[in-house]
This record gives C-alpha cells, sequence and structure tokens, in this order.
C-alpha cells in the first residue's frame, strides 16, 4: 500500500502545539485531585495505599475516531486497522462520515482500500493526552492523479460546539462557507468561515451555504449545534481532468437532532462565533 499521509498539510500541525501543552498540564492539574475520583471514570487516575506495590494507576482517555470520505468516486471504501475491518460489511460511501470506537495507539496503520485495490494508509504516530475526537479525512489529491491525501484535526474537550472548516473541493470553482442564522424573523445575520480552521459557536440552528464568485449560493447545508459536540464542514468535489466529475457540494457531520437544543435555542440563541484555532492535525 502507498504511504500518503504526508501529503496533508504538515505546516498547519504545528498550530496546534500550545493547545496540547495546555492540555498536558491540565492532566498533571487533575493529580493533585484525584484522591476523591471514582475507579471506574476513565480520564482519571486513582492514588491507592496499597502497601508494597505502585499506588498511582495509569491515566486512559477516550479517543474517537471519526473518518469522513471526501473521495470522489462511486465506490465505497473499507478503513482498517491491521486484520479489524473498522467498517464491517458496510463501506464508507462518498460524502459520509461515521465514527469508530477503536482503541488506537502510536504506530497503528489505518488502511484505505477499495475492493481488493489500496487507496491509502494513515500512519498514527502521536496521540493527545485527554479525551478527544480525532478526524480523519480522506480527499482527492489533485484534478489530474487518483492520489488521495489525508487532513486531520484533534478536537479539544470544550463546552461549546466546536466546528472545523475543511476545503477538498479541486477544481477552478471558488466557494466561499458563510454560517448564519436558519429560520429568523429578523435581518439575517452571517459570517465568514474560514477554511482550515476550527470556530466554536453557541447552541442553536444554523444553515451552512456555498457563495460563488457571483455572489449566489451554490450550496447548503443544516448545522444544528449543541454544547460537547465536534462538527466538521466539508466542501466536496472534483473537476476532473481525466475521469467523472463531481459537483460541489457541502457536508456537514453530524446532523444533531434539533429537539435536543435548549429551549428557545433555535429561535433567540445569540449568534456567536468565535475562532479557536488555524486547522492542526496533531496525532501522526
Amino acid at each position: 500500500s502507498s504511504r500518503v499521509g504526508s501529503e496533508s498539510r504538515c505546516a498547519r500541525h504545528n498550530s496546534s502545539a500550545p493547545s496540547m501543552q495546555m492540555s498536558r498540564v491540565f492532566a498533571m492539574a487533575l493529580l493533585g485531585l484525584v484522591a476523591t475520583a471514582s475507579a471506574s471514570h476513565p480520564g482519571t487516575a486513582l492514588l491507592r495505599s496499597n502497601r508494597g506495590g505502585s499506588f498511582v494507576t495509569a491515566l486512559e482517555f477516550k479517543h474517537s475516531l471519526r473518518v469522513c470520505n471526501a473521495y470522489p468516486y462511486k465506490g465505497a471504501l473499507d478503513v482498517s486497522r491491521g486484520s479489524e475491518k473498522l467498517t464491517g460489511d458496510d463501506a464508507l460511501a462518498y460524502k459520509e462520515c461515521r465514527d469508530f470506537h477503536a482503541h488506537l495507539k502510536s504506530g497503528d496503520k489505518l488502511e484505505f482500500t477499495m475492493g481488493d485495490a489500496s487507496a491509502g494508509t494513515f500512519s498514527v504516530s502521536d496521540l493527545p493526552n485527554n479525551d478527544a475526537v480525532l478526524l480523519l479525512v480522506i480527499h482527492r489529491h489533485d484534478t489530474l492523479s487518483t492520489a488521495v491525501s489525508f487532513e486531520s484535526h484533534v478536537f479539544a474537550n470544550l463546552l461549546n460546539a466546536q466546528v472545523a472548516v475543511i476545503d477538498t473541493y479541486k477544481g477552478k470553482a471558488k466557494g466561499t462557507p458563510r454560517i448564519m442564522d436558519a429560520h429568523s424573523k429578523k435581518q439575517v445575520r452571517s459570517e465568514l468561515l474560514r477554511y482550515d480552521s476550527v470556530v466554536a459557536v453557541n447552541p442553536g440552528l444554523y444553515r451552512v451555504a456555498l457563495e460563488g464568485q457571483n455572489g449566489n449560493e451554490t450550496a447548503s447545508a443544516q448545522l444544528v449545534a449543541l454544547n460537547r459536540e465536534s462538527y466538521i464542514v466539508l466542501r466536496v468535489g472534483v473537476e476532473a481532468k481525466e475521469g467523472q466529475d463531481f459537483p460541489e457540494e457541502l457536508v456537514v457531520f453530524p446532523q444533531s437532532d434539533p429537539s435536543a437544543l435548549p429551549s428557545g435555542a433555535v429561535s433567540s440563541a445569540p449568534f456567536a462565533l468565535a475562532l479557536l484555532l488555524a486547522l492542526a492535525g496533531a496525532w501522526y
């Protein structure tokens, strides 16, 4: 299989270092409070009074793997780790995202295949020392070849809803994403979303739209933002020099249930958009 993880824009990964350091400091601070922690709660350490043995257990963290298939092709992709096929009998279709509760370790290799053909391999070399959602997006490298690239990001464990904005479209079309109120009797508020960034938004019902060069809306999708959830907004498609074209579209995942919003959030929540960081993947 081919090693394509290096095709991701690695320069962006350096920007995550401060947040990673803060996470480690926070984890160390927790050690001063774990005397009252329950052993049944992962992500904590427990002080033991066993004589003759270690009195500190190792920290354990929950890492959820979220994979999005942004590779424009009619065939679906299987995702495997060693002999374990994470996708089971249900391969990952184009424009589909899925969460996997795989216990990843440094050194793991995630294999992407289409039938018997290898699409690419993503190597895991580092994992965050905190509970996190690990995002991995596979997409087309360019308009001419069929090679793949990866984008990765580690979502921090925050109260607010987080939205990662990623552009995987390959072609001449220029599409700018904007976020706005989905239903508003007043003037609709709208803000620009920057590609390769992560923003925090208040709970609420929003609409994300792609604005073309002429100002016309070319695609849109609904975003239901819930606290403590991590979302991805993907621009997908390809204007292929060889083979089939796929139109410019927007993908939003996950699609949360609007009924889970706090009372009044759909119609009256204040619109807030805060840049968290430039998109950074720190787990390969």
